[in-house]
Order: C-alpha cells, then structure tokens, then sequence
C-alpha cells in the first residue's frame, strides 16, 4: 500500500496536476502526491487523477509513467474533443464536454459564448484519469472531490463515472434556463425594443444553442455506448444512473430544440414588426407627398415665366390663390384620411 501521505497536497500545488486522490472504498478519499501517483500499484486502490492535458508535466506522465497503449495516451493528449467513446481492453477512452466556469480564485466578466470545455478520461477498474485544458474550472469534478473529502463520495470506478457524467450533465440546466428566460425577454422587447438590438442578441442566441447541440447530440451517444458496454466493473446500479443521465440528456437536447424553434419564431415576428414600421413610414411619405402635391403644381403653373399669368396686376390675386391652395389641401387631406392613409 502507499504511505500516507505526511503533509496534504493542495489543489494545483504540483506542476500539471489539478489533484490525485485515492478513493476508500467508504465514500472518501486521502490526497496523493505526484510521486505517490507514480509509485501507485492496482492492488492500491482505486485512484483518481486530474491533469491539465496541455501541461508538459501533464504530457510526460502520461507518455512515460501512466502505463497507457500508445493509441490511449495519443488519444487522452489529443486536440481532438469531439464526445465519443473507445472501449480499450477492460478500460474504456472518453471524451465527454462540460461548462467552463471561471476558477475560484479569478473574477470573469461573463460573455455571451458558451465555453464548452473537453474532458478527456481514461478509466478502468482501478483508475480513472481525466486531463482538461488549463485555464479552464469544471464544477463537477470539484463537487465529487469535495464529497470524498467529506466521505459521501463514490466507492468504485463505475459509480466514479457515472457520477462525473450525472455532474457534467447537470451543469447544463442553468445555461438553458438563462437561455429560456432570454428567449422570453427578448418576446416582450420585440414590439418596444431597438429592432437591431433584438436581432443581435436573437443571432447570439441562436449561435449559442447551434453550439449546444452539436455537441451534446454525441455525448449522448457517448454515454449510451458506455451504458451498454460490458465492462465487468460497470454494474447494473452504475448502468441505471447512466440511463438516467441520458434521459436528462435527451430532455435538454429538445429543449434547445424548443429554444431555436421560438429563436426562428421570434425572428418571423421582428421581420413582419420591421415590415410594418417600414410600410407605415412609406404611407407617411407618400401621404405627406400627395399633400404636397396640388400645391406644387399650383405653385409651379403661377411661376412660369411666360405672359399671360391671370391675376398679375389685381392685388386680391395672391390671397386667392392661397385660399384655393388650402382648400385643396383640405380635400386631399379628407380624401387620405377616408381611405385610411392617414
């Protein structure tokens, strides 16, 4: 068995290592240090790591100590973060995403992209190990830590899994509830809001949940091959949670569904609002150019410069004119307005 260890590992002390805990097999956990990790034999216990994949020290456990198939360790150090699932011998190669949040120490503004962050892992009876890029915080692996840290956590390496999915997936629904109450904001704003200003945010909203679900339609999938999977130490309990996990999963992937349906809705609403501002302002125009109208020709045949012009030398003839110019704005204006141009 490894020694205990004598002085506890804090959260990223080490080089390329978010933690390494060694699960009981009661629910809780004690801390390793990389060389602990190192030194870790099977018969141990079940042992988790968490790497930071682009973090050379990270790279080189993984190459020299980490005891991986050539394909495997190529795989968990990959760019590639599509969600899928590799069965290798007992263990099985996932590739799952999670929400990114931001670390506890750092204060980020939030942005209206999504941050979807690739978790790689590898797990078998006796291990399991995840790498995900620096610079990014995923809340599920924290929670599960923490619950070993207090002895309510897993006991073995299927229910390790099945609770990191369970988390993973979890951390979905208050995006899509921010998502929902957006969708409904953006309803009421449509008829009183700055038209390009709904439309921008539509067009982010509807990027974002584009974005959802290009990548949760395969983690289902994912996590449907790891449920029907006959690895000896997933057991029915651990199965069960998975089918429950891709329910939850299915439910989220319609409601994005439901938010892009009411996004492209919302989108036919705004263009017919749009219209109908434009084609009040066109009848505006032409209205106030049809009053216009009788004036002008009057204006225009007083105003030629040619002999002839009646009313030249009376000094009652430019009242005259005025008052018939008025009283055929008038009947236009009555004639606009009865035909509802006005």
């Amino acid at each position: 068995m490894l020694e205990q260890v004598k002085t506890a590992v804090g959260y990223g002390e080490e080089p390329g290592l978010r933690f390494a805990v060694m699960l009981d097999g009661r629910g809780g956990c004690r801390t390793l240090n990389i060389a602990q990790a190192c030194t870790w034999k099977p018969g141990d216990g079940l042992v988790w790591l968490h790497f930071e994949r682009d973090h050379p020290a990270a790279a080189e456990w993984v190459n020299t100590k980490g005891d991986f198939d050539l394909l495997v360790a190529e795989a968990l150090l990959a760019e590639d973060s599509r969600p899928r699932v590799e069965p290798v011998d007992d263990g099985l190669l996932i590739i799952l995403r999670g929400v990114c949040a931001a670390p506890p120490e750092e204060a980020r503004e939030p942005t209206p992209e999504i941050d979807l962050v690739p978790l790689h892992i590898w797990v078998d009876e006796h291990r399991l190990v995840t790498l995900r890029d620096s610079g990014h915080y995923i809340t599920a692996l924290r929670d599960i830590r923490q619950a070993l840290e207090k002895g309510k956590g897993p006991r073995q390496a299927g229910e390790l899994l099945a609770l990191v999915s369970d988390k993973l997936v979890r951390d979905l629904e208050p995006v899509l509830d921010g998502m929902d109450e957006e969708v409904d904001e953006l309803d009421d704003l449509i008829f009183q809001g700055e038209a390009s200003e709904v439309r921008q945010r539509l067009k982010l909203l509807r990027r974002r949940s584009v974005q959802l679900r290009r990548y949760l339609a395969p983690q289902r999938d994912a996590l449907n091959r790891i449920e029907h999977d006959d690895a000896p130490w997933l057991t029915e309990r651990d199965k069960l949670r998975f089918r429950e996990v891709i329910d939850k999963l299915m439910r989220f992937i319609e409601y994005l569904d439901a938010i892009r349906d009411r996004t492209s809705i919302l989108h036919d609403d705004l263009s017919t609002v749009i219209g109908e501002r434009i084609a009040r302002s066109s009848n505006r125009l032409a209205a106030l150019a049809a009053l216009l109208l009788p004036p002008s020709v009057v204006a225009g045949l007083f105003g030629m410069n040619v002999g002839g012009i009646p009313g030249v030398d009376e000094a009652w003839a430019f009242l005259i004119i005025v008052v018939f110019i008025a009283a055929i704005s008038a009947g236009t204006l009555w004639i606009l307005k009865r035909i509802e141009w006005l």
